[in-house]
């Protein structure tokens, strides 16, 4: 049972921490200075659930095993992030549409972990749940702006859900880790909850998408050896550096 909770602390922490880092990304580049600093605060907000979930993890393993090890020195096949959070940026829509399909979905998977058996990771969740409200609403808002905005935003919302919709079953196909939530479960409400908001901003809903799954096992696309190579940088090149 222990083993089950460390691969479900660790996927929770890699998933928050991978979408930290892409949404990090965008700091000094974003369409205009208050949007860049929002985008940039809630990398912060993601970097602070992740590093919650790493020590958790840390403290359940044991041994001189610590945050740091963790998240910079586990190769790409260990780490247990959803794919989608792991898929570039490409244009402000695609990164918003991201950021509001794993919102909508933390938000309701949190809502079920606050209530978990496990105190410390019901209290973690707890407390995130207060950011994610924020994450949601400013994502959420963002999607309806650009969907029933102008020809081009709405075009390049139309690409953002080409490109991200596969990864979005994922969520709801359980690992064998996944135990303290019935993921399956939570998958009509977030439907409903997607289907409104496109409705609000005359976006179609895609249907019959094969969708792509592996993360959790830690199957991944070409995309997050990348991103490790940028965020293990330090730590592999000056080995055992502490800040």
């Amino acid at each position: 049972m222990e083993n089950k909770l460390i691969d479900h602390i660790l996927h929770l922490a890699d998933t928050t921490l991978i979408l930290a880092q892409r949404n990090a990304e965008w700091c000094g580049h974003g369409p205009i200075l208050e949007q860049d600093i929002a985008i940039t605060n809630i990398s912060l907000d993601l970097l602070g659930q992740s590093r919650n979930f790493y020590q958790y993890a840390a403290i359940l393993i044991g041994g001189d095993t610590d945050e740091d090890k963790l998240a910079y020195l586990r190769k790409e096949r260990e780490f247990k992030n959803l794919l989608l959070v792991e898929q570039p940026n490409g244009d402000w829509g695609q990164t918003i549409l991201r950021q509001y399909f794993f919102s909508q979905y933390q938000y309701l998977l949190f809502e079920k972990l606050q209530n978990s058996k496990d105190e410390q990771l019901a209290a973690i969740s707890a407390k995130a749940l207060k950011e994610i409200k924020y994450h949601l609403r400013w994502s959420s808002e963002w999607v309806v702006r650009l969907g029933d905005g102008t020809g081009e935003s709405r075009s390049r919302m139309l690409k953002a859900i080409d490109e991200l919709w596969r990864y979005t079953g994922e969520m709801f196909v359980p690992a064998a880790y996944e135990t303290a939530v019935d993921i399956i479960s939570l998958k009509n409400e977030w439907e409903q909850k997607v289907k409104t908001i496109f409705e609000e901003s005359s976006l179609p809903l895609p249907e019959n998408v094969f969708m792509q799954t592996g993360g959790k096992q830690g199957v991944h696309t070409e995309h997050l050896g990348y991103i490790l190579a940028e965020l293990q940088y330090v730590q592999r090149a000056y080995p055992n550096s502490t800040w």
